[in-house]
């Protein structure tokens, strides 16, 4: 069974920084692009970031490029996100996701995980 378990949200003031974290099982995870979307409150959902298999390769939404950095430890089948500068428009519920029937899509999912609260505010 595909779980996906983030966390790390937190609470955190403007210009603030935290580290989210996505625990995976139930497929191998090395052979999976893997994805970070984030759904603002009133709004669907919004890609964020993506990593290739190996973490050769990422990709960042423009609203986050050079302030996020995404990452990935194989050998712990762990997946992050790592936030900087944060400001108000990033609060949202972050999720990890992946796509289990391609493996390599760079938006697509087709698994996610509960979701972790980051909320940016003073």
């Amino acid at each position: 069974e595909v779980q996906l378990v983030e966390s790390g949200g937190d609470l955190v003031q403007p210009g603030g920084s935290l580290r989210l974290s996505c625990a995976a099982s139930g497929f191998i995870f090395s052979s999976y692009y893997m994805i970070w979307i984030r759904q603002l409150p009133g709004k669907g959902p919004e890609w964020v970031s993506t990593v290739s298999r190996v973490g050769s390769d990422t990709f960042l939404a423009d609203s986050v490029k050079g302030r996020f950095t995404i990452s990935r430890d194989n050998a712990k089948n762990m997946l992050y996100l790592q936030m900087n500068s944060l400001n108000t428009e990033d609060t949202a519920i972050y999720y990890c996701a992946t796509d289990i029937k391609y493996g390599t899509s760079k938006y697509g999912y087709d698994y996610w995980g509960q979701g972790t609260q980051v909320t940016v505010s003073s």
